[in-house]
């Protein structure tokens, strides 16, 4: 969620206060605790293995799963999707181990895997033993893992990273998951990162429509600017195209029914490079592709995306 430009600021910035550590310890540290004061847990706890993963269980039907992307929590669902949804399905918006108020598990700030692991895991405490399963952006290679190790009623990616990509992505990862970006930078963002900054991140993910009225104030992005969420978002990101080429060519023995969302202006996310292609390597997936549409289709297209989930849902059989 912060530019290259504010990562850049923040390495200089790193040469100017490199002898003043305890301040900025302090200052983050303030940032820290405020973030936690006004963005508490919308939801309740359940234990995988000694961690607490959060979840928001809200409605009643079916179970559907939903799981965030990058950079992100379960706030991005209940701000709005989760009330569209909760008279026709139990739905169960999951925090990512390590992000939002959910703590990490060996392995799951590196795998989509392990981080899929522990989630059947909690979604199996909550009784959800073959939910549909949702997920967004970095989500949508968590719910390909769980259909790969699990057996879901069904499938729903929405602007999913969930084929290998060309290239590496932006220096801004490598930084922030490394040990001397994690050490030295990272403390700066949490301490000095501005709120224009954030507004500017939020604006860039949503283009080329805007972000709801209310959303930055309710998405909770100094969860996200806390020091551990930083270098944990930053290394899950940084180590995902080696676990989608582990992944990808597991995809066509997948039969279930896959709904693929994504708009033709994603350029976080590319269509060419995710949805089209995975489209053709599942023998049951149908792609919905949103003209005009960024990479926030469930803020932007919301009926959409409600559709393709009612229709997954049609199909569903006892196991």
């Amino acid at each position: 969620m912060i530019s290259c430009k504010l990562a850049t600021s923040l390495i200089i910035a790193s040469l100017a206060f490199g002898g003043c550590a305890a301040f900025v310890d302090q200052r983050a540290h303030k940032r820290e605790s405020q973030a936690e004061m006004d963005y508490p847990p919308t939801g309740q706890f359940v234990t995988v293995q000694g961690a607490r993963i959060h979840v928001d269980v809200q409605g009643s039907g079916p179970d559907l799963v939903l799981i965030h992307g990058a950079s992100g929590n379960s706030r991005d669902f209940t701000f709005d999707l989760v009330e569209r949804l909760k008279s026709d399905f139990r739905v169960i918006s999951f925090d990512r181990p390590g992000m939002g108020w959910s703590q990490g598990l060996p392995g799951t700030d590196l795998s989509p895997l392990a981080q899929a692991d522990v989630l059947i895991a909690a979604a199996g405490q909550l009784g959800a033993t073959r939910p549909i399963v949702l997920g967004h952006s970095y989500g949508g290679a968590v719910a390909m893992a769980w259909a790969l190790r699990a057996n879901p009623a069904a499938l729903i990616i929405v602007s999913g990273a969930t084929m290998p990509f060309p290239g590496d992505l932006a220096l801004w990862y490598k930084v922030t998951a490394s040990t001397l970006g994690g050490a030295g930078i990272v403390p700066l963002i949490t301490a000095f990162a501005p709120e224009s900054r954030v507004e500017t991140a939020l604006s860039d993910i949503f283009t080329p429509q805007s972000a709801p009225k209310g959303y930055a104030d309710y998405i909770g992005a100094g969860l996200t600017l806390r020091r551990d969420s930083l270098r944990v978002n930053g290394r899950q990101v940084d180590n995902l195209k080696p676990h989608l080429l582990l992944m990808a060519p597991d995809y066509p023995r997948l039969s279930l029914p896959v709904e693929i969302i994504h708009g033709t202006a994603d350029t976080t996310v590319p269509i060419d490079i995710h949805a089209i292609p995975l489209s053709k390597r599942l023998p049951n997936a149908r792609l919905t592709v949103l003209d005009g549409v960024g990479h926030m289709p469930h803020h932007s297209n919301p009926d959409e995306i409600i559709a393709a989930i009612k229709r997954a849902a049609s199909p569903r059989s006892s196991p």
